[in-house]
């Protein structure tokens, strides 16, 4: 008998690591596991420090050398969605939201979530949140679309989602009624474009991002409803070496 069970516990123990070792390593913003740290963290994240072509940068508009060839196409329609805290941000996923077409190639729309303040700089100033639009292609491809928020007014599309934020990581659940995400973007389609990568680990690169030109309003008691849970996620700025920022319509 105390042989059994000496094995059944060897067993619990073996597993445990095992089911442990194959966890992704857990990552922060600050501290021994923050930014300066993720390529270390992982065998995968190491292009977190090598990678040639990552996100967010800062866009320096008189360095900005054309015009894309085509403007970009959004197709969004009010989809009922569920809010997550995924312990690093607040995620919100619509059924069906939507697409967006560059160049000739559709992306469905995966989900959005939030940073603050804004990953995003245009020449050097940031903004208190971003909301990152997350879409990705039949090939596996991915295009975010980059909100800027400032200051201002309550944000009427975000009222269903920060009604009620999830308050603990893991936590999710259905938000009230739907949302159309394209309530989300400024009445200006005019954006920056370029190559870039996740700006979470492990960066993966060849993402293609459009950084709206144009802030939107949130209002100060929706953005201490973020910040009470996060109060700082965002990535610095990464080094452009070179990359073409293009102006997009």
């Amino acid at each position: 008998m105390k042989t059994r069970i000496a094995t059944a516990a060897l067993g619990t123990l073996l597993f445990t690591a095992f089911a442990n070792a194959s966890e992704p390593p857990h990552w922060t913003y600050q501290g021994k596991t923050g930014t300066s740290h993720w390529a270390g963290l992982e065998a995968d994240y190491a292009v977190c420090g090598t990678g040639q072509r990552q996100s967010p940068i800062n866009i320096e508009t008189r360095k900005v050398t054309g015009t894309t060839a085509q403007p970009i196409g959004v197709s969004y329609a009010p989809a009922r969605a569920e809010v997550i805290n995924n312990g690093h941000t607040v995620q919100v996923e619509p059924a069906n939201g939507g697409t967006l077409t560059i160049d000739g190639v559709e992306y469905k729309l995966a989900q959005f979530h939030f940073h603050t303040p804004s990953e995003e700089r245009i020449d050097g100033k940031s903004y208190p949140l971003v909301a990152h639009l997350v879409h990705k292609s039949a090939e596996g491809k991915l295009a975010v679309i980059a909100v800027l928020f400032r200051t201002g007014k309550s944000n009427a599309a975000l009222r269903p989602v920060f009604a009620s934020l999830p308050a603990r990581a893991g936590d999710k659940h259905a938000m009230g009624g739907t949302i159309n995400v394209g309530d989300l973007l400024p009445g200006s389609r005019d954006n920056y474009t370029f190559i870039g990568s996740l700006t979470t680990p492990p960066c993966s690169e060849d993402v293609r991002w459009v950084v709206m030109k144009t802030p939107v309003s949130v209002s100060s008691a929706q953005l201490a409803a973020f910040r009470k849970l996060y109060r700082m996620n965002a990535r610095p700025v990464q080094a452009v070496n070179g990359r073409e920022v293009l102006v997009g319509r």
